[in-house]
């Protein structure tokens, strides 16, 4: 045996020399390399536990998860029409596109919306159309307890903290404010050194984690906010109660998120987890608010003050309002923010269920203080899907004096709706903390684009308003906005929304039968629905 073997041990070498020259050989890899991989893919996906359809389907399974990967941008760009995408259509985001650029707006061949369907809203032209304005108006921000108001523009950047928004995104946002003479709301991360920079006016907003004026265990600082608030570019103070993305919910910012720039603006401990509470602890009910406000007024050297909210009940609003006349103080405006949503991130179920939708919302706390007498007191802001001329007019005949927009702005930072924006991989450097993306984004470029996309839509607004016959927003009724409700049934907004006359709740023999049972249930020391 051992002859033998020693007889084949040269052939034996040969054959295993050719052996593992084929195996280096880049041929043979060529040949047998892909076959090897599927058979390690089929094996990993035939041994997994956790998707069903590999195990039954190995290999050809993983085409059903590449297919759903690439669903939103084939839906985007190959499926949907032009009036038919979400959140906003594309006839939407391009008219938004094409002003930031400081192109054409204008399309042919008229509207490619079914005007017979239910819901369609209209604007009512006038017989006899007015002059366009050389300057847009500008509202005064500033009850009687304010020393301090400011003039606010008809179109203002909505809430968008540093940490949602690149460092790079907020420079852009603020340098377009501050040339086209509008405001920036800096959301309630905080006011960063890129707010800072650029100049412009800002609202600085503060959510239930009071960041930038809080104390170690997350309470509010009055001594921070009074140094922050006194800085000349914070124009007012807003208090944000709840956002329509998800009113009544809190936040949580991770760690690995909470870097030492994150850490410094918003007043927290570096690389520790953050919890942005549900409720506020500044105040339990309708009077400690107002009070609280108050409070916030006289910390701020007299500036402007306001609270924001996502409506729900009628009745609490109600409450609020009993607080104010009771103590006689009222805020110096009011932010209305739809239930549509917006920038922020949020559980589906809020963001499909919870709260009233911006219409329903701002009309409530329009007539609420048209009711109560405080109309004429304080301001209201709207904040959801404003984004053309049209959306202002129609805001601000539905109650509002001024609006704000966040998506639309970051349309006009050159956001494609890739909805990443909670990912960190915001594909054009907008919505993200990632330098290599954010790079992409060319500050004096995108500056322009917001400042030019604000003072046109704005123009469009008082081009309709003179086309409906008046010279500006003190012209505007609800009868000028007419609501399709059913097949040959078109109402105003008027007729739809059942208008209250100045100090009508106030008389007990005035009031509606409709608010009869909200007024009378609503109590200044208690949100309770019951």
């Amino acid at each position: 045996m051992v002859t033998i073997l020693l007889a084949a041990l040269p052939a034996l070498t040969a054959l295993a020399t050719g052996l593992l020259a084929a195996l280096v050989s880049p041929w043979w890899w060529c040949a047998a390399g892909p076959a090897l991989l599927l058979a390690a893919v089929a094996a990993y996906d035939l041994l997994q536990r956790r998707h069903s359809v590999l195990r039954n389907y190995p290999v050809l399974g993983h085409l059903r998860f590449a297919m759903e990967a690439l669903r939103p941008e084939v839906q985007q760009y190959f499926v949907e029409r032009n009036v038919d995408g979400a959140p906003f259509d594309r006839d939407t985001r391009s008219i938004v596109y094409e002003r930031a650029k400081g192109t054409d707006a204008e399309e042919p061949f008229g509207t490619e919306l079914q005007l017979s369907r239910p819901g369609t809203e209209y604007l009512v032209p006038s017989m006899a159309p007015r002059p366009v304005r050389d300057e847009p108006p500008r509202v005064r921000i500033g009850g009687p307890h304010c020393s301090r108001p400011y003039d606010m523009a008809l179109l203002n950047v909505s809430a968008m903290s540093f940490g949602a928004l690149s460092d790079r995104a907020i420079l852009a946002l603020n340098e377009g404010a501050r040339r086209g003479g509008f405001a920036h709301d800096t959301g309630e991360g905080g006011i960063s050194e890129h707010h800072l920079a650029p100049g412009g006016d800002l609202i600085w907003e503060i959510g239930t984690g009071y960041f930038g004026c809080r104390t170690e265990d997350g309470d509010f600082d009055p001594r921070r906010f009074a140094e922050k608030a006194a800085l000349d570019q914070v124009a007012c103070v807003l208090l944000k109660i709840s956002q329509g993305a998800k009113p009544g919910i809190g936040g949580v910012l991770p760690g690995s998120k909470v870097g030492r720039e994150i850490a410094a603006v918003r007043g927290v401990p570096e690389g520790r987890t953050v919890i942005s509470p549900p409720y506020h602890r500044v105040y339990r009910t309708p009077r400690e608010l107002v009070r609280f406000l108050d409070r916030m007024r006289e910390l701020a050297g007299g500036k402007p003050v306001g609270f924001k909210l996502c409506v729900g009940s009628r009745r609490e609003f109600l409450a609020v309002c009993k607080a104010m006349l009771e103590e006689d103080v009222t805020p110096d405006f009011v932010v209305v923010d739809g239930a549509e949503g917006g920038t922020g991130a949020a559980p589906l179920e809020f963001a499909d269920t919870v709260g009233l939708p911006l219409t329903e919302g701002l009309t409530t706390v329009h007539r609420a203080l048209v009711g109560t007498g405080l109309r004429d007191r304080i301001r209201i802001g709207a904040s959801g899907k404003v984004a053309t001329g049209g959306d202002i007019v129609k805001r601000l005949i539905q109650g509002a004096d001024y609006t704000n927009s966040a998506r639309a702005m970051m349309f006009a930072l050159g956001c494609i709706q890739a909805q990443r924006c909670h990912t960190n991989t915001c594909p054009v450097g907008v919505a993200t903390q990632d330098p290599r993306r954010a790079r992409a984004l060319d500050v004096e470029d995108k500056a322009r684009r917001v400042q030019r996309f604000q003072e046109a839509t704005v123009k469009s607004a008082l081009q309709i308003m003179a086309a409906m016959g008046v010279d500006g927003p003190g012209g505007l009724s609800p009868e000028q906005l007419l609501s399709l409700v059913g097949p040959d049934d078109v109402r105003s907004h008027a007729e739809l929304y059942e208008p209250l006359s100045p100090g009508q709740l106030l008389d007990p023999g005035s009031v509606p039968a409709s608010w009869a049972g909200d007024w009378k249930a609503a109590h200044p020391d208690r949100f309770t629905l019951r």
